[in-house]
């Protein structure tokens, strides 16, 4: 993102404290929003048999068909973004977060059906709480510290587009990426949200609560996927 500046008004470090509060409060509020609808979209697919339909035409078509999704997907994601970061349209921003949502839940629908089937029953419950934990202790971090971590902007940039090579070399080679890039992407994922809380803090304006709720989704989506395969693997 890089849109922070726009006519929606000052960023929030620099807004009155009664403002800066309300834009965190609408933020974390929406977040969690996001969240439990995650949860329920995700419920909602297995209980209605669409997951198992997900699964077999995702696993069908192969490594070209990951390729498919994993575009779909970013693309999806770019949109919704943008529709995020508008300020024309209240409605539109909450549709491009509902939309983010709903395909993190479609692409998450794989990984969740494996470690249902194949893991323990407590794995998934317990890869929550760790990312939840996590995500906490680094929110935390950033406000007691009120330290600025702009400056991780470019490794998390850099970071992200090797990983996105590693990830689109193993599927076209079919190697595995191994528990190894999973406890790497982990601690990727925790400073993407390190840089993006801080971002959030230093750089948004104060009514891109919406925006700031699902960069900040984004990055738990991201952490909770590579902890859910580490505790699915060991399992």
């Amino acid at each position: 993102m890089n849109e922070y500046t726009t006519s929606f008004g000052e960023s929030a470090a620099d807004a009155l404290p009664a403002y800066r509060a309300q834009f965190i409060r609408k933020t974390y509020m929406l977040l969690a929003a996001a969240i439990l609808a995650f949860v329920a979209v995700e419920a909602a697919l297995f209980m209605t048999g669409a997951a198992q339909a997900i699964v077999s035409v995702m696993f069908m078509g192969g490594s070209m068909g990951w390729l498919v999704v994993l575009g779909l997907f970013m693309a999806v994601s770019f949109l919704a973004n943008r529709w995020a970061m508008s300020n024309t349209s209240t409605a539109m921003q909450y549709l491009g977060l509902g939309i983010f949502v709903i395909a993190e839940a479609i692409i998450f629908v794989p990984m969740i059906f494996i470690a249902a089937t194949y893991s323990d029953v407590t794995v998934i419950p317990k890869a929550g709480i760790v990312t939840l934990g996590l995500f906490l202790g680094i929110t935390a971090t950033v406000f007691i510290t009120k330290a600025d971590f702009s400056w991780l902007g470019p490794i998390v940039a850099i970071g992200g587009f090797a990983a996105l090579g590693f990830i689109v070399a193993s599927i076209i080679f079919g190697f595995s990426l191994g528990s190894i890039f999973a406890f790497v992407m982990v601690a990727f994922a925790g400073t993407a949200i390190l840089y993006n809380t801080s971002q959030v803090l230093h750089q948004y304006n104060t009514s891109q609560h919406v925006a700031a709720a699902l960069t900040l989704f984004a990055g738990i989506a991201l952490l909770f996927w590579y902890i859910l395969s580490i505790f699915s693997s060991r399992d």
